[in-house]
């Protein structure tokens, strides 16, 4: 696996690639920003300007079922986001 994961993409993060030019990827946990800058760059062929990284702590769970309750954890993860420079874009649906 690499450091990219999966792009975020959700209603908030499309407004924002359309208007601020900014993209959001869950990415690996032991990443560092300048190796998410290249790996971006990288894979996508674009410029990166600036990189925000965010740590997330999973959130705990408990349900009940027929052998009774059951507890648990989301998974730990992290987020980045992206500010692409110019008139750079990154079209998540090409593949299509």
């Amino acid at each position: 696996m690499g450091i990219i994961f999966k792009p975020i993409v959700t209603e908030k993060l499309t407004a924002q690639g359309e208007k601020l030019n900014r993209y959001g990827f869950v990415v690996d946990r032991n990443a560092n920003k300048i190796q998410i800058k290249e790996a971006i760059e990288k894979m996508y062929g674009v410029s990166v300007v600036d990189v925000n990284t965010v740590n997330y702590h999973g959130k705990r769970k408990s349900r009940f079922s027929k052998s009774g309750l059951l507890k648990g954890r989301m998974n730990h993860f992290k987020k980045a986001y992206i500010t692409l420079a110019g008139e750079d874009k990154i079209d998540f649906y090409s593949n299509i």
